[in-house]
């Protein structure tokens, strides 16, 4: 007699987004309400123009900011009640923000610090998370004697050290020369893939959003919202040889299509 087929249990979204919306209290709507879900494992890029409510929604997600009306749940979880799903996450912001005074394994080790891990058991977290971004050579540098990639870097590795599951990143390389961007791209490409997170990613570049993602949320503004999701079905790894294929090239067309039509609508509206 065969056995009857097993039954397959689909594992929760890692991001539930349930119609949440945010409007400021001078009456500024910075977020339309929004549905979004995100899979354990995915790379989602945010993308759109200043003012679209790509960072608002980040920050909502985060637990940094409340939703006016709506819901966010991580794991089937309030964002408060994270750690009881048996989950992390971490932020990186779009400046380092470091320690000056600091060195940078004292930089890595703050949040550790603060959740009262002991030295001696946080000194390992430490060392492989500068491992991880290839800082290892740095531990006793203070960051004014690191240039603005390496120090994004130890932004990055003080993320890692609390060994998050959901790592939420708000233009962490916009402020970087092209070169030290792509290769922190191609680097944070490896992390993920390497520590199998689930990331969020908030960015302008249509460029960096088609060769990071499994997904780019596109977004417009006045008012913040979605108007499109687009699937990027392209094979990992990924290499920068993938920036000038034509597959690529499409890709991007698509998305500044997307954002150009959104403008316009924004125009006639206004005009109207």
């Amino acid at each position: 007699m065969r056995e009857p087929p097993s039954v397959l249990v689909e594992s929760p979204p890692a991001v539930e987004v349930l119609s949440a919306h945010k409007t400021y209290p001078n009456g500024t709507v910075a977020l339309q309400p929004v549905d979004l879900a995100i899979q354990e494992g995915e790379f989602i890029t945010l993308l759109g123009p200043s003012g679209c409510g790509k960072s608002t929604l980040l920050k909502m997600v985060a637990g940094l900011l409340e939703p006016t009306d709506g819901r966010l749940l991580l794991w089937r979880k309030p964002v408060a009640q994270l750690e009881e799903a048996g989950k992390k996450m971490a932020f990186v912001f779009q400046a380092p923000t470091l320690m000056p005074w600091a060195s940078v394994e004292s930089n890595v080790r703050l949040p550790l610090d603060l959740a009262g891990v002991p030295r001696a058991e946080a000194a390992p977290r430490v060392a492989d998370a500068l491992a991880l971004v290839g800082l290892a050579k740095f531990a006793k540098a203070l960051p004014r004697n690191l240039s603005g990639g390496m120090q994004m870097r130890v932004s990055i590795a003080r993320s890692l050290v609390v060994q998050p599951q959901l790592l939420l990143m708000d233009e962490p390389f916009g402020a970087l020369d092209e070169i030290t961007r792509h290769k922190l791209d191609s680097d944070l490409l490896e992390l993920w893939r390497s520590k199998k997170l689930t990331v969020i990613f908030v960015t302008h570049s249509i460029h960096e959003a088609v060769y990071l993602s499994n997904k780019v949320v596109m977004m417009a503004a006045r008012p913040g919202r979605i108007v499109e999701q687009v699937t990027i079905d392209e094979p990992y790894p990924r290499t920068p040889d993938f920036m000038v294929t034509p597959r690529f090239a499409q890709y991007a067309k698509h998305l500044q299509d997307s954002l150009l039509r959104a403008s316009q609508e924004n125009d006639e509206e206004a005009l109207s």
